[in-house]
């Protein structure tokens, strides 16, 4: 209270104070009244934000793996959120099959280059002076590996992998700055990636005088720390399993030009299994795949650095159901195909197919599809849209790609597109090395049965099929081409009636997907 009030209050008489109101006072001599204003009461304190209490409590330890090595306890590791993992470091070579179990709140970590077993040679007996070693990793449905740097997982000749989650719980392969909470939708190139090693025909050997697709060619695992082999003549070997994956923030550059992709596939058989892997924001390619034969459906690249789709030594590839959506204003070609890799002809030709893809391009760059190098190419079932608005569609590079017909080679060296519908300012382009022009690949095009080139997509959310998408016709029936292809009645990766992306994928700026594990710069809680 104020002296003036002091004052007033003790001078009025008690006529004067009967005469008082609530908010007035009224004081002698003054000839009227002095208004006092009563200050507002103080609004209360607000009680302090509670802290969220952390979702994520560290396991009590490590556990138990088959291989004497076992696992390493590091202690823990937290995020700003205040959730804290144990960390499990793995051994740097699995000697012995083990099995990396989902625990909550446990993270395992790769400490460098991890093989799994030791590199049985490129034949699957004792005639290359090694023997097997039959080592197999199993990966239990949500388990979360995270790397730095340099380190990256291999999966060796003779040894597999069987890293299978679920649509519910999705195994996740990341970095360690995504696990601390340090990434942001341009976060990439924070670890290697995983690399599976077989045993299947390759090109470009290591050793010049051995003849490409023998079990003497190999290549060697680029930027490896130790030399790391793949490549032989088994064209039924296997790696083993992988679904339901996501890759993350991959490709660290670990030597000179050698960075890895989310994922690398070197010589792999037919007897590999891989199916729903998402890559995200790989710093080089989003998948590469040199030589061996690959049979991979449901596959998503969102944020590639480079190339979308890098194919070539030789690979022949099946893929459908494929999404490649890029960052604004970030990455090379979805596609880049490459049988030769700017050497002599060599064999076996790269054979690669993919039916139902959608493909999103939204950097301005040279083109969105390019074809080079002898590599025999089809497109079926798809859509190609140019976000950038000046990127043009389609890309045939060199003479050999466009040949009818050369005697002495195993392949007919052609590019086919059927049922895939162009949504571009400019279709075609021209190529290099004597390759297509564009009227020449135009003509390429047109050859083909139910291409659009005047496509208005009706695409959703950057992946979902529209009316456009689900009732174009014709549709190619891609069975006739192998047995690995499932017939569909529509064009594009997914069509609503069947969305396979829900449930085990993640968020990032590429696309987004909804119901899923939630946003890819955060760790779920699976």
């Amino acid at each position: 209270m104020t002296n003036l009030s002091r004052f007033l209050i003790l001078g009025c008489s008690a006529m004067a104070l009967a005469a008082c109101g609530a908010e007035e006072i009224a004081s002698p001599g003054t000839g009227g009244n002095v208004i006092i204003n009563n200050p507002p009461a103080p609004a209360p304190t607000p009680a302090p934000t509670a802290t969220p209490a952390p979702t994520i409590t560290p396991a009590a330890g490590c556990p138990t793996i088959s291989d004497p090595q076992g696992l390493t306890d590091e202690g823990t590791i937290s995020n700003s959120n205040g959730d804290e993992w144990r960390v499990c470091a793995t051994p740097q070579r699995f000697n012995a099959s083990s099995t990396l179990r989902q625990i909550d709140g446990l993270l395992y970590r790769l400490p460098g280059q991890v093989n799994v077993g030791t590199d049985g040679g490129p034949a699957p007996d004792a005639s290359d002076g090694l023997s097997d070693t039959n080592v197999e990793l199993t990966i239990e449905p949500g388990v979360i590996i995270y790397a730095a740097g340099s380190s990256f997982l291999n999966v060796t000749r003779g040894n597999t992998i069987d890293a299978n989650g679920t649509p519910d719980k999705p195994i996740i392969f990341t970095s360690r700055d995504n696990i601390v909470g340090l990434n942001n939708e341009n976060s990439s190139g924070q670890w290697g990636g995983v690399v599976l090693s077989g045993r299947a025909p390759v090109t470009d050997c290591f050793e010049p005088a051995a003849t490409p697709g023998s079990v003497d060619c190999e290549r060697q695992v680029e930027g490896a720390a130790s030399p790391s082999f793949f490549g032989g003549a088994t064209p039924d070997d296997s790696s083993g399993s992988m679904s339901y994956v996501q890759i993350r923030y991959s490709g660290f550059v670990l030597s000179g030009d050698n960075e890895l992709q989310s994922l690398t596939t070197g010589g792999t058989g037919s007897g590999t299994q891989l199916s729903h892997i998402q890559s995200v924001n790989s710093s080089d390619d989003g998948v590469e795949f040199f030589g061996g034969i690959v049979n991979i459906s449901n596959l998503i690249v969102a944020g590639a650095e480079d190339d979308s789709l890098d194919t070539d030594t030789g690979v022949k590839a099946n893929m459908q159901f494929v999404i490649a959506a890029q960052r604004a204003g970030i990455g090379d070609t979805i596609i880049e195909a490459d049988s030769s890799n700017g050497l002599e002809e060599q064999t076996p030709r790269q054979n690669t197919t993919i039916s139902n893809f959608t493909f999103i391009q939204r950097r301005a760059a040279d083109q969105v599809v390019r074809i080079r190098g002898g590599a025999d190419y089809g497109l079926y079932n798809g859509v190609i849209f140019d976000a950038s608005g000046s990127t043009p569609c389609i890309r045939i590079d060199d003479e050999e790609t466009i040949r009818a017909a050369n005697a002495g080679l195993d392949d007919v060296g052609t590019v086919r597109f059927n049922s895939v519908a162009l949504d571009c300012a400019t279709n075609f382009r021209n190529g290099s090395n004597g390759g297509a022009t564009a009227a020449q690949a135009e003509a390429i095009f047109d050859a083909g049965t139910g291409n659009t080139k005047d496509y208005t997509h009706t695409i959703a959310g950057g992946y979902l099929n529209g009316a456009s998408e689900d009732g174009y016709t014709p549709i190619f029936d891609p069975t006739a081409l192998s047995s690995f292809f499932n017939a569909t009645t529509f064009i594009g990766a997914v069509t609503a009636s069947d969305d396979w992306t829900q449930g085990w994928t993640c968020d990032s700026s590429a696309v987004a997907f909804g119901n899923n594990t939630g946003l890819c710069t955060q760790i779920p809680v699976l």
